[in-house]
């Protein structure tokens, strides 16, 4: 149950009391700034290698390449005070030419832009007045070879910078220190031909990586090299998978940019070489709550733009910035909200095991909600989060209980009888598990254990945008590693579910989080029911469990077949054998099956029971919450119960404002 103040506990006791619910459309999704860029500059400049950064007078720095038939040239600009009325077709030409590679990075008035020579030298021309003059360049190094494809470099706040570079399958850092170059560092992976990196510093350098595996399939990875936060300093984390395409296919992935506003975001470039080619630009970005090292990313989505080699991103205090070489695009950094309160006449919540819906009715008698999406009404769009937070007029004023979003499908204007309102219909983030359906095939512990089934529901909950949340847990939801997997157009909702199925866990969402609990037994109740909280109306179910016996098959790890049963015995003397059989391959002890056999019945048990009651809006109440409810005239006494569902229903006009909880045996 979410905490609640005192006044607020106290109010929705009494009875009669003043409702009140706050409705907020904010122009976010997945909790996550949902960014409207915009396009400043359409220039004719070629598609090649570039970067971009922001210096600390705001100055926007770009650099590009030309062609290999214009000599390779470097160019670099420099726009102060960028906005819509700025000139972005000027360049400066550094007088340097046959650079591979080029890459951008900035902290406060100093201003670095690096490149590596067809001869293999690494050079840098530096500026200390935020870009607008520039020293002779320096040679810092040589890159083994000259099949370099990938060039990024990041400043640490305390003024110590390192660039890293992707030569054929090894990955290099080089580092400077107090003003002082360190030598070249090589990563310690084992990969096929690398194709592009990205760096920013957050703690430690946090990289995005594209390239081959040494089975030639194409990859994009997360990696950090380690300064001293997540990682040691001078070590390099696993790498971790985002994106794959097969070897001997029609994809890969190149060009990877990275920044970080609110979450840490990425560009990339797609490239698809079959029928009706492209290469195109996607992005995503980490899930909120999540660190860079948890590689926890929403599945990418395609940037509307023709590009080989990407888009980098830079930010200031106000806007984000991507940049190529013949594009600039702007975005607000500041979300925007609206808040709808005042003109709410109706809502209905309905939350179950696995789904859950808002409907909001506002008042439009006026035509005030004419055009959503459009000048006041901006946050107020398909797609937008609307924030829902129940609560009462208490001795302190309005009071709610905050936590509670869902995104908004759709908006139903009506008009009858001399009335007029708008239906905003919203989804929680079981939609958006639904919704999303694998690009690709994952797998896991095919040969070697290395994700519980909690990582792996951690995984797929990230593709939606979710972040999985520990209210409890079972010891085995860490500790069993199934041979799992996700085929192309699996839906994340089938997958969470098939992998709860593994365990006697269940999920439910609020928010942009899917909050794990272990329902047991001996829960203690959380809130009471029947005496100061009153309940109006009530329903309650015994009945008898659908399986009483689950018998449960694997295979050990020689092969050899396990059997283990589990009995209900006191159903099984009622009502003879219902049996639930399982066989299941992962399965490689008798502990193991026992645990799931377990499970099973736990479930039926739980189910067995049935209910509801009617009661006036309690405004922390959660999914699976045990409850105590006293009911004297249906001989309940203080009698535990599992809440599996909630219906909050609000009509003023009606004078109604309760909730309806759906019950299960605890």
């Amino acid at each position: 149950m979410r905490t609640l103040s005192s006044s607020l506990l106290a109010a929705q006791q009494q009875g009669t009391v003043v409702p009140y619910i706050k409705i907020k459309a904010v122009n976010k999704t997945a909790g996550v700034n949902r960014y409207d860029w915009s396009r400043l500059y359409d220039g004719s400049e070629d598609d090649y290698f570039h970067g971009l950064t922001i210096s600390g007078d705001g100055s926007l720095i770009k650099v590009r390449i030309t062609l290999p038939g214009d000599y390779n040239k470097l160019y670099r600009q420099r726009i102060i005070s960028s906005g819509t009325g700025s000139d972005y077709s000027q360049w400066t030409y550094t007088g340097q030419y046959g650079a591979i590679v080029t890459a951008a990075a900035s902290l406060g008035a100093e201003v670095s832009i690096f490149w590596i020579k067809s001869n293999r030298e690494i050079r840098r021309i530096k500026s200390t007045d935020y870009g607008a003059n520039w020293g002779s360049p320096e040679l810092i190094d040589y890159s083994p070879s000259t099949a370099i494809y990938g060039l990024a470099a990041a400043y640490k706040p305390n003024g110590d910078l390192a660039i890293f570079f992707a030569d054929q399958s090894v990955l290099y850092v080089k580092k400077c220190l107090s003003g002082t170059w360190q030598t070249k560092v090589a990563w310690d992976k084992t990969t096929g031909d690398l194709s592009g990196a990205g760096c920013v510093y957050g703690s430690d350098w946090n990289l995005m990586i594209t390239g081959k595996d040494t089975a030639g399939n194409y990859k994009l990875w997360s990696l950090v090299y380690g300064d001293g936060r997540d990682v040691s300093i001078g070590t390099w984390s696993a790498l971790k998978e985002l994106a794959s395409a097969p070897a001997g296919g029609n994809f890969e992935y190149k060009q990877p940019f990275l920044n970080k506003t609110d979450v840490y975001r990425c560009f990339f470039v797609e490239k698809y070489t079959g029928s009706e080619a492209y290469s195109r630009p996607f992005h995503t970005y980490t899930v909120p709550g999540t660190s860079f090292l948890d590689g926890l990313w929403r599945e990418p989505a395609p940037f509307n733009l023709s590009s080989e080699y990407g888009l980098a991103m830079a930010h200031d205090s106000n806007y984000g910035w991507l940049a190529n070489p013949d594009g600039v695009w702007r975005t607000s950094l500041n979300f925007q909200d609206l808040e709808v309160t005042e003109d709410v006449i109706g809502v209905r919540q309905e939350l179950d095991k696995a789904t859950g819906n808002l409907t909001v009715e506002l008042r439009n008698d006026d035509g005030r909600y004419a055009s959503p999406g459009q000048g006041t009404l901006e946050a107020l769009d398909k797609g937008c989060q609307l924030e829902f937070s129940p609560g009462y007029i208490t001795a302190s004023g309005a009071e709610y209980s905050e936590g509670q979003s869902y995104c908004l499908e759709s908006f139903e204007h009506t008009s009858a009888g001399g009335k007029a309102s708008v239906l905003l219909r919203a989804r929680d983030g079981w939609g958006a598990l639904s919704d999303w359906r694998a690009r690709y095939q994952f797998r896991w512990n095919k040969t070697t254990d290395e994700a519980s089934v909690k990582d792996i529901i951690s995984a797929v909950l990230a593709r939606a945008g979710l972040k999985l949340e520990i209210k409890s847990q079972s010891a085995l939801i860490t500790a069993f590693y199934p041979d799992f997997t996700v085929n192309p157009d699996d839906d994340g909702k089938s997958m969470i579910q098939k992998l709860l199925q593994f365990v006697p866990d269940e999920i439910f969402i609020e928010g942009n989080q899917a909050c794990l609990v272990n329902p047991q037994a001996d829960d203690n109740a959380v809130y009471s029911y029947g005496l100061e909280h009153v309940i109006t109306g009530g329903r309650y179910r015994q009945g008898a469990m659908k399986i009483n016996r689950v018998q449960v098959e694997g295979l050990d790890t020689g092969g050899a077949m396990i059997l283990a049963e589990r009995f209900n015995w006191g159903e099984a003397e009622r009502f003879h054998d219902r049996l639930q059989h399982i066989v299941d391959r992962n399965l490689n002890t008798v502990a193991e099956a026992q645990q799931r056999g377990d499970a099973y019945l736990r479930e039926a048990e739980i189910e067995a029971e049935s209910g509801a009651i009617i009661i006036p809006v309690n405004c922390g109440q959660q999914m699976y919450d045990v409850i105590a409810v006293t009911d004297t005239r249906a001989g309940l006494d203080a009698v535990d119960k599992r809440v599996l569902g909630i219906t909050l229903v609000y009509q003023p006009a009606r004078g109604e404002y309760f909730q309806r909880l759906e019950l299960g045996g605890v």
